[in-house]
């Protein structure tokens, strides 16, 4: 089995996925060949905004950053924050990084939880950024420019005021 995740949303960010308590021992720049980024897939907690989803486009390309987990319990852990089975699936498909072609898990959000009238909220997407080291000049720009909400301030249980 593969110890390798593409990520193409939030986990784009590296200090998002240690934060997480999320262990790789290498990030690099990659690219999922025949599809296109949506911000499709409906926040379980905020229903109003979007986060990231994959979907076939034949000319399509997805960049991102391709992380080797540390082993399979960082798996476990990512389908925990990922909502799987339930709003995310789990499947392997192949991307192209530097050395060639590699097989890697890549969540894509399940049908049920898709709803194409909504944007994502500006902190998620300064996530996708923070990955501005994987990414080219030209995805970069193409996320700068994406729509979005502002986020929302939302209070912690201990009482403190944080972005979302």
């Amino acid at each position: 089995m593969t110890s390798c995740y593409f990520a193409y949303g939030s986990n784009m960010n590296p200090a998002r996925m240690r934060a997480r308590g999320l262990h790789f021992t290498d990030a690099e720049p990659a690219i999922l060949p025949g599809f296109r980024l949506v911000f499709n897939k409906q926040s379980h907690c905020r229903p109003s905004v979007a986060y990231a989803n994959v979907e076939q486009a034949s000319h399509g390309e997805v960049e991102g950053v391709l992380y080797t987990l540390a082993g399979v319990d960082d798996l476990l852990l990512m389908d925990q924050f990922e909502g799987t089975p339930v709003r995310y699936s789990r499947d392997i498909f192949s991307v192209m990084t530097a050395s060639g072609s590699r097989s890697t898990w890549i969540y894509v959000a399940n049908p049920a939880f898709l709803n194409h009238n909504l944007l994502p909220e500006s902190g998620y997407l300064a996530h996708l950024l923070a990955g501005r080291e994987f990414l080219s000049a030209k995805y970069l720009d193409i996320l700068s420019s994406q729509e979005y909400v502002v986020s929302e301030p939302i209070h912690g249980k201990d009482g403190l005021l944080r972005n979302a």
